[in-house]
């Protein structure tokens, strides 16, 4: 019988019913289901490999207070509903963002951009470099920001809000509201990252991690489905500028030498970029393409 439903699954075509309903996830819930669909669910494998490597619940993520910064100088679906919001080095053009969150976002905006720049500038001085040089190669100009909505779960133990990945850009900040379900990786175990209010996930992506010829490391990370909800968090993505898109890059200069070469071949950056966006996040991440 088993055999017989999944040879007559189309995924495909439940994935088209469920766009074209334009409800999302939280449509999903709102109609009362009671079951997770099949298109969320993870595979039979994956759910056996939790159940024998459990995660971690009692460890504490390091938290790093900023305060006075200025003075001390695709095989399933996820269970979630996305907005994506591109901001570039110039003010952000009002009218292109939804009206329900214009100012909040324009706002937002500016303090991301400010402690972007700021979290750059330190990140430049352990890699024995001048405080503005990530700055200076376009770190800081332009981040898209994403909002994720995930609804309470009526079966979370069989799906996922994120499946699990790095992020591909320098660096990510992340906001999230008291609900938790953010989890990363370490030594082959996931561990929650409970959140603080007030306080921001800071995330190294796959690229900080190439151009500083691994001195950063970036980290794997997923978004646990919860029974209860919604979760809601804000993550602002720096990924280089725009107009860096057709520009290659590598390891920088200053971080190589005989004794230390270079860990990565030069990428142009949206072809780097493109390798995440069309490639499924479980299978070979862009960063491996340019290892030598």
């Amino acid at each position: 019988m088993a055999a017989e439903t999944l040879m007559n699954y189309d995924r495909a075509k439940e994935l088209k019913d469920f766009d074209d309903t334009k409800a999302g996830v939280k449509g999903l819930i709102d109609s009362g289901i009671v079951n997770t669909p099949k298109m969320f669910i993870r595979p039979a494998e994956e759910l056996a490999e939790e159940q024998i490597n459990p995660c971690q619940k009692n460890t504490e993520v390091p938290t790093i207070d900023l305060s006075n910064i200025q003075e001390s100088s695709r095989q399933t679906a996820d269970w979630r509903d996305s907005l994506n919001l591109s901001v570039q080095d110039s003010d952000p053009d009002p009218s292109e963002m939804p009206a329900v969150c214009r100012k909040p976002a324009i706002e937002y905006s500016q303090y991301i951009k400010n402690l972007g720049e700021t979290l750059f500038e330190l990140l430049s001085e352990p890699l024995g470099l001048e405080p503005y040089h990530l700055g200076s190669m376009g770190c800081t100009k332009g981040f898209s920001t994403v909002c994720h909505y995930y609804p309470a779960c009526p079966q979370p133990e069989l799906t996922l809000g994120v499946k699990k990945h790095a992020d591909p850009g320098l660096l990510t900040l992340l906001l999230q509201n008291e609900i938790s379900g953010l989890q990363i990786l370490h030594e082959g175990q996931w561990f929650d990252v409970q959140p603080i209010r007030g306080g921001l996930v800071v995330n190294i992506g796959d690229l900080l991690q190439m151009i500083s010829n691994d001195k950063f490391k970036s980290v794997k990370h997923r978004v646990l489905a919860t029974p209860i909800g919604p979760r809601i968090s804000v993550g602002c993505f720096f990924s280089g500028h725009a107009s860096l898109l057709d520009q290659p890059f590598g390891p920088i200069k200053e971080l190589t030498s005989e004794a230390n070469p270079p860990r990565y071949k030069e990428a142009v950056l949206k072809e780097y970029i493109a390798k995440f966006v069309f490639g499924a996040l479980d299978k070979k991440p862009p960063i491996d393409h340019y290892k030598i």
